[in-house]
């Protein structure tokens, strides 16, 4: 508390926020764009900062912008008080009678659309103070840098930042699936191996493509399959198959409806992906997860546990 006291006879509150965008982002432009401000309030701020500290915290250069030694020692206990500031003002917003604000999400494609999309009418209804905002997407999202409250990623491991807040809501498998008409008219396979002889659609997004590492038990089986149709894009493959063009290597979470409704169904039982896959909500570091952010999580996890397929 002494720290901060002192720290803020020196500066604001705005030059710090200013000075610790800049340090993460590297870059005055970006961290205007994060911030919402243009970038030479920004650069103002920080030098400000370093007259009346009498210390150069970034050297800058046409190309980029980079800590000093001093820089980072001071940026890193700026940043902790800053967090420890949001927390506190988290912990606070929270009390109010109901949750309410903007709630930013990053989601999977597919994934989002299959399973948070229904969801939103319902979720809005019930919290009628909360307002979201969803970006789809399958590319890697930087939480901090795209102010992101939550992200959901379907990945074959644990997010490796650990630096995040992680929660996991899901477990899933993958898994061969194919329409009884297709099956009915080139018999089902009896061994991994017998897979050689059947028409099979490849995502090429699968992690080992272009093979199909099995397992059953203590038993593990690799197959290289023959594809009549290749795509990058599973919901196609899934569609393929569902019309009875092959073979498919798909998510249960993906392949669940139509393995309910009999469209599909499950081809060599027991017999799938060497490792469990996870769908988990990634959020921003810091000890307190806003309830706005909590409830969203609640609710897609609350949606997978009432409709997944195992």
């Amino acid at each position: 508390m002494q720290f901060m006291q002192e720290l803020l006879d020196q500066v604001s509150l705005d030059e710090l926020t200013a000075f610790v965008a800049v340090a993460e982002a590297g870059s005055f432009a970006k961290a205007a764009e994060a911030l919402g401000r243009d970038a030479s309030v920004l650069s103002r701020r920080v030098s400000q900062v370093e007259q009346r500290l009498g210390v150069r915290l970034l050297s800058r250069t046409t190309r980029r912008v980079a800590l000093t030694e001093v820089g980072a020692t001071y940026c890193r206990r700026v940043q902790a008080l800053l967090e420890e500031l949001a927390s506190a003002s988290r912990e606070a917003s929270d009390h109010a009678a109901s949750p309410q604000g903007l709630v930013r999400v990053s989601l999977p494609l597919t994934f989002g659309r299959q399973w948070v999309s229904p969801l939103l009418p319902g979720f809005l209804a019930r919290h009628p103070l909360i307002r979201l905002d969803l970006r789809f997407t399958d590319r890697f999202v930087d939480l901090v840098a795209e102010g992101i409250d939550v992200s959901i990623r379907v990945a074959a491991g644990k997010p490796r930042d650990s630096s995040l807040t992680t929660r996991k809501i899901a477990t899933y498998r993958n898994l061969l699936v194919a329409s009884p008409g297709y099956l009915a008219e080139r018999g089902s396979p009896a061994t991994p191996a017998d897979l050689a002889g059947h028409a099979c659609l490849g995502f090429t997004g699968y992690a080992a493509w272009p093979d199909w590492p099995l397992t059953k038990g203590g038993r593990r089986h690799t197959v290289r399959p023959d594809c009549t149709l290749v795509a990058d894009h599973s919901e196609v493959l899934l569609a393929a198959a569902v019309e009875g063009a092959g073979i498919t290597f798909t998510a249960d979470w993906l392949a669940g409806p139509a393995l309910r409704d009999g469209s599909l169904i499950e081809v060599l039982p027991g017999w799938g992906g060497r490792e469990d896959g996870g769908v988990y909500a990634v959020m921003p570091p810091g000890r307190l997860v806003p309830a706005k952010t909590r409830l969203f999580v609640d609710e897609v996890a609350s949606a997978i546990k009432a409709g997944w397929v195992r």
